[in-house]
């Protein structure tokens, strides 16, 4: 397991250290990085963020990110996993701050959560539905909890939708679409529900390299 190069993706706007530790408990070293050849050497990329998705992709593109990841991704097929504000740069846009250019890993639209009654950000635990067990949920059933904490939302279409919550009306919890993977939720706040996420990540990638 040690072997596996496993690269969380560093542009100052990520919750590394926990999802670093996360690993470590799963039995796996993690780097975190920005560095091509480390990217490029990766088994696995975990991409992370917290904040906004101007400034994500605005960071990603000052630290000449945006080419490796597209081709790590989308050309060499690596095993990927974006984690809230890294699932939703996975889009071809957002609407935060102003329209902004995605990744374009997913043909999607990130769009600010459109409820009414219900508090923005949503944040705290939320049961989801799972709705593709392979790989992410193979352990995990539907009404499991997860902790979210985001006022935008992923808009696509359904064939990719991984998991749904509810939180005045169904949002988007996660995606996947071949090697790619991401959730809105942050498992590496969810407790054992978001190790058991993890664990599928990391056995698809164990698979995946075997």
């Amino acid at each position: 397991m040690f072997g596996k190069k496993i690269v969380i993706v560093d542009y100052d706007m990520g919750n590394t250290y926990s999802i670093s530790n996360s690993l470590e408990f799963l039995g796996y070293r993690s780097s975190v990085s920005r560095d091509y050849d480390e990217i490029k050497d990766a088994d696995a990329l975990i991409l992370p963020g917290v904040g906004s998705f101007y400034e994500a992709m605005q960071k990603i593109k000052f630290f000449g990110l945006k080419e490796i990841l597209r081709d790590s991704a989308l050309v060499d097929k690596k095993p990927i996993l974006g984690i809230c504000l890294g699932m939703q740069i996975m889009a071809q846009n957002g609407e935060e701050s102003g329209v902004s250019e995605g990744l374009g890993f997913f043909d999607a639209s990130v769009k600010l959560l459109d409820v009414k009654s219900n508090p923005l950000p949503h944040v705290g635990f939320n049961s989801i539905e799972v709705l593709k067990k392979e790989p992410l949920f193979t352990k995990i059933d539907s009404d499991t909890h997860f902790y979210f904490d985001h006022s935008f939302e992923m808009v696509c279409n359904e064939d990719i939708v991984g998991s749904i919550t509810l939180y005045e009306k169904e949002i988007v919890a996660s995606v996947q679409k071949d090697n790619i993977f991401a959730t809105q939720f942050h498992p590496e706040k969810s407790q054992t529900s978001g190790l058991k996420l993890l664990r599928g990540f990391l056995n698809y990638m164990e698979s995946y390299n075997a």
